[in-house]
């Protein structure tokens, strides 16, 4: 197992997480976006970020090689939800299918008390099943289906909203 570490993204790493996010775009598994994303598009969402409240890691291997970024994201932004996040796990194309995440969720469940969170959600896409088994292995549950919410190159696609209860 590759030890891994977390240090909290700074905006000098916005280029490095949107390469990696839109390396995810063309296999239409992962994102609901269908064309790149740009680094000034990405900024707001970056400073959405706060490391005390919602924070947004690079994931470094021993040898410092950023393998990809995990944060948390505030879920629909009214104040009675804020120990609710949905977690976000991107990993470079040459880390994927190495069994990182699960490091990472790992990670990400265990770090969540100390911010405050108590409710963790995962919002995948139902063919992605690679995704939805990480997810169902460390005990998130369905919490919802949205039927063919998303098109995707004209097929339409179901969300599943996964959750899991971590406080």
């Amino acid at each position: 197992m590759q030890q891994l570490s977390y240090i909290n993204a700074t905006p000098t790493d916005l280029p490095l997480i949107v390469e990696i996010y839109n390396s995810t775009i063309a296999s239409r598994m992962v994102t609901a976006d269908t064309e790149p994303v740009t680094v000034e598009s990405r900024i707001a969402w970056f400073e959405k970020h706060s490391q005390d409240k919602r924070p947004l890691w690079m994931i470094r291997a021993y040898n410092n090689t950023v393998v990809g970024w995990a944060g948390f994201q505030s879920f629909y932004g009214r104040p009675a939800y804020n120990a609710t996040v949905e977690i976000s796990i991107y990993l470079a194309p040459t880390e994927r299918g190495k069994g990182l995440g699960t490091q990472v969720l790992q990670h990400c469940i265990h770090a969540s008390p100390a911010y405050g969170i108590k409710t963790l959600l995962g919002f995948i896409f139902a063919h992605n099943q690679p995704s939805l088994k990480l997810f169902y292995t460390h005990g998130f549950e369905d919490w919802g289906t949205l039927p063919n919410v998303a098109t995707l190159d004209g097929v339409e696609q179901t969300l599943k909203i996964l959750g899991k209860r971590v406080a």
